[in-house]
Order: C-alpha cells, then sequence, then structure tokens
C-alpha cells in the first residue's frame, strides 16, 4: 500500500480496537527504526505513520519499528526514548507494511506459538464480511461469529 492507504488501514484497526474496549498502542512495523534506512519501504511507514497522527494526534501510535524494538521496552527506552511507545503501556496492535507480511507473521504465530488469531478481518467497506480460514478451527469460527455480533450491533445503533 502506498503512506495514504497504510494511514488509512491504520485509522481503520484503531476505531476497530477501540469498538472491542480497547485503548490501541499501535506499532507500524518494519525493518528499519525511525529513520535507520531510507529504502522506499521503510519511507512508506515512516510517512503512514505522519499522515496518521496528522488526522489522530492523539492516537498513540510509532514507527517504523521492528517487532523486536516495539515489544522490548529495554531497548526501546535504551535506543529511542522520543517514542511514543516507551511509557504508554505495552503494543497491542501492529501494522504491518504490506498484506504478506501480515499474513506470514501471523499464520508462524498461529503454527508455531500455538496462538489464537482471530481474522482476517475485513475493514471499510459498506456492508460486513467476516472470512473463515480453509482449515479454521471451531474456536475460530465462534471468535469470528462474535466479532460479526459485535459489528451487526455497532452498525445497528450507527455507530459503526
Amino acid at each position: 500500500p502506498t503512506a495514504e492507504e497504510l494511514a488509512d488501514i491504520t485509522l481503520l484497526v484503531a476505531k476497530e480496537v477501540k469498538t472491542l474496549g480497547i485503548e490501541p498502542r499501535i506499532a507500524m512495523l518494519s525493518y528499519s527504526n525511525f529513520g535507520s534506512s531510507d529504502t522506499p519501504e521503510a519511507r512508506t511507514v515512516r510517512n503512514a505513520r505522519a499522515i496518521v497522527k496528522q488526522k489522530n494526534p492523539s492516537l498513540i501510535v510509532d514507527g517504523e519499528v521492528q517487532g523486536i524494538v516495539a515489544f522490548n521496552k529495554e531497548i526501546m527506552r535504551e535506543n529511542y526514548p522520543f517514542s511514543e511507545l516507551v511509557d504508554k503501556g505495552a503494543v497491542n496492535t501492529l501494522i504491518f507494511p504490506n498484506l504478506s507480511a501480515g499474513n506470514i507473521a501471523y499464520k508462524l504465530l498461529q503454527e508455531s506459538a500455538g496462538c489464537e488469531v482471530i481474522g482476517p478481518v475485513l475493514l471499510g467497506m459498506n456492508h460486513s464480511y467476516h472470512i473463515l480460514q480453509m482449515g479454521c478451527s471451531v474456536r475460530e469460527i465462534v471468535n469470528m461469529i462474535r466479532i460479526a455480533v459485535v459489528d451487526a450491533q455497532l452498525k445497528g445503533t450507527g455507530r459503526a
């Protein structure tokens, strides 16, 4: 995605996380940390973060940042004390630079660490769509039904 598209994705995800009663603390992921690389992909993530902050200055979001740095407060505090993510609580929302990176990461975690994943969830559509992956478990189906119910309730109240 372009920087503008990545910013829009981030804002949609933040809104969705808030509907679940969670204050989003977002790391926009890259292989670069806060300008350590000046490649087009790193600049895209960096520029997307700037657009997000322009549109929603109160949102806790930072990047471009490597995953290990986003989750390791000691590394973050020691090397990037200026980051919004240093003292605002643990990161709870990850924005990947593209679909491939996000899909690879969540499938690896699901299989190797036994993490429970919910999704994919399509956002920004006029109507609700909920997708189940091939081979999903009963628990994944139940979790997607939960998301569908919350989504329907919010759309029914006009808050979504």
